[in-house]
């Protein structure tokens, strides 16, 4: 039975096992998917024991996606100008390193509105909003990122395109879509977003899934907006995953549920 996994730290609030485990069983292939907490000082070491236990594939999520790029034998292109991981392949001892949280984010946002001469707002600069801004830049959309550190903002924005501001000027901002990358609202009832602006906007989501209706997205349908929450994005980039690790693509909407059954089950203390 091949192995698979997810290495961070922390993992046990991933929902990937969730979703993959449920595409296995549907598809009738036998493997298995667990979690790999994997301290940020035994990276090294943990990436070397993919290969010495011939775990299949890995999905890789913070605080790794950056730093893990140094011990690959391969990082693909896409991944590489994104400054990111978030998959790793073994093929037959050889660790390929590729990105699809920037399909995931494309194919989420793409659902309710066509990027292409639109104006999106971004907010943070880290390694979920450097996918998004891949993405959105991608599809064609003038990119606006907004950041509580302006230097990591001017920094993404001359890497990847889009204008730099500091986070201080939200309040000015308009647009088509809007995106939230950063942890704020994580089980916690906060927003980076005043929600006086959020009526200028035609889409919100947020990468933030637990909880699945975050302030900013509550705020954003009081203001009649269309919104998108976290997993959508999770979901998307999970398949595209799976396809690179089995060559098929399970259902996006297997997926989805088999996440909010554990998002339900942990809500019920299970």
């Amino acid at each position: 039975m091949d192995t698979y996994g997810i290495i961070g730290w922390p993992v046990s609030h991933s929902l990937s096992p969730a979703m993959h485990n449920a595409a296995f069983k549907a598809l009738g292939i036998k493997a298995v998917y667990g979690l790999l907490p994997l301290h940020p000082s035994k990276l090294k070491e943990g990436i070397e024991g993919i290969r010495v236990l011939n775990i299949k594939g890995v999905s890789v999520t913070v605080p790794h996606k950056e730093n893990v790029m140094a011990f690959l034998d391969e990082v693909d292109n896409i991944a590489r100008e994104i400054g990111a991981v978030n998959i790793i392949i073994n093929q037959e001892g050889k660790l390929f390193g590729v990105n699809t949280d920037w399909i995931g984010a494309k194919k989420a946002i793409e659902q309710k509105i066509n990027l292409s001469g639109k104006k999106a707002v971004v907010i943070g600069a880290g390694g979920a909003a450097r996918a998004v801004v891949y993405a959105l830049v991608k599809g064609g959309a003038q990119v606006l990122i907004f950041n509580r550190t302006y230097e990591k903002a001017q920094k993404l924005a001359s890497e990847l395109g889009g204008e730099p501001f500091p986070l201080s000027q939200i309040k000015n901002a308009t647009g088509d879509v809007l995106v939230q990358t950063t942890s704020v609202g994580l089980n916690e009832d906060q927003s980076p977003v005043p929600k006086e602006i959020l009526s200028r906007f035609k889409v919100v989501m947020d990468i933030v899934y637990k909880p699945l209706e975050t302030r900013l997205l509550r705020e954003a349908k009081e203001a009649g907006c269309e919104v998108i929450d976290g997993l959508e994005m999770l979901v998307y980039q999970g398949v595209e995953q799976f396809f690179l690790w089995k060559n098929i693509r399970p259902s996006a909407e297997l997926m989805r549920k088999a996440a909010l059954e554990e998002l339900s089950g942990e809500k019920n203390g299970r």
